[in-house]
């Protein structure tokens, strides 16, 4: 089914820059007004954290076409720090735990090497360790000397840019996505408990989930979801300790760390939520699921409980708006189906950091290489890419927001409240690399596998959440010793690793 969604996404931009490609070049030439133009044939080589036949054409769909055909002096060289196609057709011994290349080391290559790309297009979590290795150049001169307007930026991306680099911006993105708080006016209404408002804190948000919850069996309706698919309680701890930065280990995976007052505290919390039936429970989805399948019935929703009306608050990202009204747009071709009278307003934020949400992307970052053999074009090309005729073409989007205030607009003529997804700050990044932990230790999921089966037994209060933890703990060491004698992974075997994001 994602991968049904994340098709239909692509498909929709690929038409959308299609269908206006030939209209608006004449538009987005003047982006940069023609100051590096000349009659000298140019390269301008833009390097991408992963390439490939696939990845290229969605690439230059996306960002790079527009400003080709304005400027026909350039011709781009896309490349790939890490190849999709290499990891695809190559065959790997079987005897052995197949070698993950390290991202972040890849992509030091590429801007250090012999023939070093211009441009690096990076996600956020790698924006800090790439200006502390000295891998970019700062973009503030160059924005002060050609007087380009960032004053309509939103503050969400701006600031988040700058955390990453030390109150300096290395890196500028056209658009990014960001999460909400979704919840039915209606429900809050009949309750009459008054609606959730930005900013506020977790503790709050769950005591009017609690107040909105109501009804028995296959009539109750739930008070909040941490996201609008069906999950379980120990996915939904992590999303609600995403905020609180907390680890299930340290950073070299050799002692766990969820044997805390912090982690109790979390645990004890989302576990009364399921025991209180404040969150939707594993048997009310099941019997959802057998009431569905003895009536033959279709779903076009796919469990979205939110849609159809049984939770009050969920979180959703931008996307779900076009969800949401789809789902109203064709409302009278639904049995029984009443479209949610619904508004938003920020994720719930913990006390620590009140201006900080866990549910905002910046993924499309662009920035100059500090060995960067062709500035100059590098720099006219994120211009082109920041500006305000590129920001109004990128609104018409249905899935992601664009970094300028004057074009953040709502979909379809609805009124919702905008600044839900533009108020929070994103999470400050990181100088470690936690992903580099299941690539060199691929057998560490297994450490995490018992918070599974434990978290259960305290929401069967079989165990408390102490008491749990402290098994974790023990279960979890084990298995981070025996991978630290045998970081290989051969005896423990590799696996997945875990989904900790809200999904959409």
């Amino acid at each position: 089914m994602n991968k049904q969604r994340l098709s239909g996404m692509r498909i929709r931009k690929f038409t959308l820059v299609s269908l206006t490609l030939a209209l608006l070049i004449g538009l987005l030439a003047a982006c940069s007004g023609g100051s590096n133009e000349s009659a000298e044939k140019r390269v301008l080589r833009i390097g991408v954290l992963y390439g490939g036949s696939d990845n290229e054409p969605y690439f230059r769909q996306q960002y790079t076409d527009m400003y080709e055909m304005s400027h026909p002096n350039i011709t781009f060289e896309i490349v790939g720090a890490i190849n999709y196609d290499d990891q695809r057709f190559e065959q790997q011994d079987q005897s052995k735990p197949a070698a993950q290349p390290d991202p972040y080391e890849k992509m030091k290559e590429m801007l250090s090497g012999t023939n070093p790309v211009d441009v690096v297009v990076l996600d956020y979590n790698m924006l800090r360790r790439l200006t502390q290795d000295n891998l970019l150049q700062p973009l503030d001169p160059l924005v002060t000397q050609d007087k380009f307007d960032l004053s309509d930026y939103v503050p969400t991306v701006i600031d988040g840019i700058k955390a990453a680099g030390d109150g300096n911006l290395y890196a500028l993105t056209p658009t990014f996505n960001s999460s909400a708080l979704y919840y039915n006016k209606k429900m809050f209404t009949e309750a009459g408990v008054t609606p959730p408002t930005d900013k506020m804190q977790w503790a709050d948000i769950l005591n009017l989930a609690r107040q909105v919850a109501k009804g028995e069996g296959e009539d109750r309706k739930f008070g909040f979801s941490f996201n609008r698919w069906p999950s379980d309680g120990f996915n939904d701890t992590q999303v609600y300790s995403q905020a609180l930065q907390l680890k299930m280990w340290d950073d070299k995976a050799e002692k766990m760390l969820v044997n805390s007052d912090q982690w109790e505290g979390v645990w004890n919390t989302v576990a009364s939520l399921y025991q209180e039936q404040v969150v939707p429970t594993q048997e009310f989805i099941n019997k959802m699921y057998e009431k569905q399948s003895a009536e033959g019935g279709n779903d076009p929703f796919y469990g979205d409980l939110f849609i159809k009306g049984k939770v009050a608050m969920t979180i959703g990202d931008y996307g779900y708006i076009n969800e949401l009204k789809k789902a109203a747009d064709n409302a009278s071709k639904i049995k029984d189906f009443e479209p949610v009278d619904w508004d938003v307003v920020t994720v719930p934020v913990h006390p620590n950091d009140p201006d900080v949400g866990g549910s905002i992307s910046l993924s499309q970052l662009m920035g100059i290489n500090s060995k960067a053999q062709n500035d100059k074009d590098a720099w006219d090309f994120i211009k082109f890419s920041n500006s305000k005729e590129w920001a109004k073409l990128k609104s018409r989007s249905l899935y992601e927001m664009v970094a300028r205030k004057e074009f953040l607009t709502p979909i379809g003529g609805l009124q919702y409240n905008m600044n839900a997804f533009t108020t929070l700050k994103p999470l400050p990044p990181t100088s470690s690399d936690a992903d580099q932990i299941y690539r060199t230790k691929p057998g560490v999921w297994e450490a995490q596998q018992p918070g599974y089966e434990l978290f259960q037994e305290v929401i069967k209060k079989t165990k408390t959440a102490k008491e749990a933890l402290a098994e974790w703990e023990t279960r979890g060491n084990a298995v981070l010793e025996k991978i630290k004698n045998n970081p290989t992974g051969e005896a423990t075997g590799g696996g997945p690793s875990i989904e900790v994001m809200p999904r959409g």
